[in-house]
C-alpha cells in the first residue's frame, strides 16, 4: 500500500472515455476535464446527451453548470450518445453505470456486465478499464472475464462523493483510492487526479472495493447512532445539540455526521449497507452490528411519523399534513431512498393528506401514491394544514416569514425532523415546535 500525494509535475494530459453520465459518471466527466483531460461521455439516453451538450445539467449539483460548460467551452469535454463511441480511441475508460440494490440486498451488476460486454471489443489496444461506480467485491475479476481482452487492465477506483457537493468533492477528496494487480495500471490511473493532490492509496481490487463498502457502512452506523442518542435524549429530558458538541470534541469522534434527523438515505448508504451485509453472509459471518444500524433507521423513521400523529391530535386519518423538502439531503434533486418519501407515504397510508414542497420538484411524482399534492411554494403547503413537517434541511426553510405562515394553518405545530429552525422563536410566535432530540 502507497499512501503520498502525487505531484502535479508528474500530470500529462489523457484521452478518457466515461460510460454514464449519471450522479457519477458526470462528475467524473467534468472534473476530469476540468484537470485538464481530454474527455468524451457516453449515455444511453439520447435527450440527456443533447441537454448536457447544450450545457443543460441534467441534476441539481452545485457547481456543475460552471464546470460543465467550461469543459463544452474548451472543447475537452463532449458528450455522445452509446458506450462504444465514448471509448473509442481512450487511454482510460471509466464505468460509472448504475448497481441498484436487489430484494435480497445484492447489488443488481446487469448494467456494468452489459457495459462490458459492449465496450470490449471497442477498447484500444492497452487499455485500461475502470470500476468507478460501487461494485461487489470481486467484480474487477469480473470485468476481467467479461472483456476477455488480455492486452487491457481493469482497475478499481471507488467514489467517495456526497450529493450535493460531488463535484468539490472531486476536485478536493480526502484520498484516491486505486485497486489492482498491475502496479503499472494503477499508477496511470492515480496520475490522472494528480492535480487534485489527494493521497494516493494503491492496494490490491478486492481491498480497494470493500474500502468503498466498509466506509459508507461506518457512516451508516454513525448516524443510527446519533439518531438513537437523539430519541434517548427526549426520554432522558437532555438536549442532544450540548450532547452531540459535548462528544465532537473528542477528536476520535469529530463533528462531521453528528447531525439529527429522520433517517439516512439516497443513493448510496441503504443500498451499500445491505449489500455488505449481503456478502458478509455469502463468507458465513453475521454483520449483526450492521443489520442493527439498518434496523435503527427503519425504527428512526417510523419515529418521526409518530411525532408527526402526535402533533397531529393522535391521529392522521383525515389530517391534511404540510411536508417541506422531498429530496433526500439538501443540495440535490436525489429522491432514492429519501426518508422524506417514506415518511410521506407511511402518513398518507395512516389516512394523512399531504401538502408537499421541495426546490427542485414542479410536479407530481410517480413514487408518490394518492393523498399527496405538490406545491409551487413553501407558504401554500401550509395551508388549512394540522401539522407541518420539516424533512429536508434545505437553507430557505430557515428564512420563511413564519408569521404567513402561523397564519395559514390550522393548528400551529411543527415538526422539525432536521433541527433546522429556531424552537424558542417559534414558540414565542405561538407555534408547538417538537425538534429531534431537542429540548
Amino acid at each position: 500500500m502507497k499512501d503520498g500525494a502525487i505531484s502535479n509535475a508528474s500530470t500529462r494530459r489523457a484521452r478518457i472515455g466515461v460510460v454514464g453520465a449519471g450522479y457519477v459518471g458526470l462528475a467524473t466527466a467534468t472534473t476530469l476535464a476540468h484537470l485538464g483531460h481530454q474527455v468524451r461521455c457516453g449515455d444511453i439516453d439520447p435527450a440527456k446527451v443533447e441537454k448536457l451538450s447544450r450545457g443543460e445539467p441534467t441534476i441539481v449539483e452545485e457547481g456543475l453548470e460552471e464546470i460543465l460548460g467550461e469543459g463544452l467551452a474548451n472543447g475537452r469535454l463532449e458528450f455522445l450518445v452509446g458506450s462504444a463511441s465514448c471509448v473509442a480511441g481512450a487511454e482510460v475508460v471509466f464505468l460509472c453505470v448504475p448497481t441498484p440494490r436487489q430484494p435480497d440486498g445484492s447489488a443488481d451488476t446487469s448494467a456494468l456486465e452489459a457495459a462490458a460486454t459492449e465496450i470490449s471489443p471497442h477498447l484500444e489496444r492497452g487499455a485500461i478499464v475502470v470500476n468507478k461506480s460501487t461494485v461487489p467485491v470481486g467484480s474487477t475479476t469480473h470485468v476481467e472475464r467479461l472483456l476477455a481482452r488480455s492486452d487491457v487492465k481493469v482497475v478499481s477506483n471507488p467514489e467517495f462523493l456526497r450529493e450535493g457537493s460531488a463535484i468539490h468533492d472531486c476536485l478536493h477528496p480526502d484520498r484516491i483510492v486505486v485497486g489492482a494487480d498491475d502496479q503499472a495500471a494503477a499508477a496511470r490511473v492515480g496520475e490522472l487526479f494528480a492535480g487534485t493532490a489527494a493521497p494516493l492509496i494503491v492496494t490490491d481490487a478486492a481491498t480497494a472495493e470493500t474500502i468503498k463498502y466498509a466506509s459508507n457502512a461506518f457512516l451508516a452506523t454513525k448516524l443510527s447512532f446519533v439518531n438513537a442518542v437523539a430519541v434517548l435524549c427526549e426520554g432522558l429530558g437532555a438536549d442532544v445539540r450540548d450532547v452531540l458538541l459535548g462528544m465532537a470534541y473528542d477528536r476520535r469522534i469529530g463533528f462531521e455526521y453528528l447531525r439529527p434527523g429522520p433517517g439516512w438515505g439516497g443513493s448510496c448508504l441503504p443500498k451499500d449497507t445491505r449489500a455488505l451485509v449481503y456478502m458478509a453472509d455469502q463468507v458465513g459471518y453475521d454483520f449483526s452490528l450492521l443489520r442493527a444500524a439498518i434496523e435503527a433507521n427503519d425504527r428512526q423513521l417510523g419515529w418521526v411519523v409518530g411525532k408527526i400523529r402526535a402533533a397531529a391530535g393522535g391521529s392522521l386519518e383525515g389530517q391534511r399534513v404540510g411536508i417541506w423538502g422531498l429530496s433526500f439531503k439538501a443540495g440535490t434533486d436525489d429522491r432514492r431512498e429519501s426518508p422524506s418519501i417514506d415518511i410521506l407515504s407511511r402518513l398518507v397510508a395512516e389516512g394523512a393528506h399531504a401538502r408537499a414542497f421541495d426546490p427542485t420538484v414542479t410536479q407530481m411524482l410517480p413514487e408518490l401514491a394518492g393523498g399527496v399534492e405538490i406545491c409551487e411554494d413553501p407558504y401554500s403547503a401550509c395551508e388549512q394544514v394540522s401539522v407541518l413537517a420539516v424533512l429536508t434541511e434545505w437553507e430557505e426553510f430557515r428564512w420563511i416569514d413564519f408569521s404567513k405562515v402561523l397564519a395559514l394553518m390550522e393548528r400551529p405545530s411543527i415538526v422539525d425532523a432536521r433541527n433546522l429552525l429556531d424552537p424558542v422563536a417559534l414558540r414565542r410566535m405561538g407555534f408547538a415546535y417538537s425538534g429531534v432530540g431537542r429540548l
